[in-house]
């Protein structure tokens, strides 16, 4: 993949700082929501309040403060949740009683792509959704 040499335009990047605690994923959920709606990607809210809402929680479960949400319009919908500690990724497959370890499976599915990346102050969690052609068109 080519590396991106130009800005995005501000409005297509919208950013929130999270407090680290666990009202922290409801209220994610409901900005990138209402984030969607104003950009026009109502067809996509769901999708990405379900990964927002795990991504945002394994950072408070796994991860540290500061905690960052942050969402992307350009040719897909990249949904980014960075946070203060640079603990490495662990998938792991959940056991049928198991509580927890499914967040980033269902994160897999859900997205055309996904990764991590270390940043200075931690690390960043990122999963890309496609956008339809009709939502990429109103874009102009």
């Amino acid at each position: 993949m080519p590396a991106r040499t130009a800005a995005l335009d501000a409005g297509k990047v919208r950013t929130w700082q999270l407090p680290p605690e666990p009202a922290a994923v409801a209220r994610a959920r409901r900005m990138a929501g209402g984030q969607l709606a104003a950009w026009g990607l109502a067809e996509a809210e769901f999708t990405t309040e379900l990964v927002v809402s795990e991504l945002v929680t394994n950072a408070l479960r796994y991860g540290g403060a500061p905690i960052e949400l942050r969402l992307i319009r350009d040719s897909a919908l990249i949904c980014e949740v960075s946070d203060g500690s640079s603990t490495a990724l662990h998938l792991r497959r959940a056991r049928v009683f198991d509580e927890g370890g499914r967040g980033l499976l269902l994160v897999a599915r859900l997205s055309e792509r996904w990764g991590s990346r270390q940043t200075p102050t931690g690390k960043t969690i990122w999963a890309e959704q496609s956008l339809s052609t009709e939502s990429l068109a109103a874009d102009g």
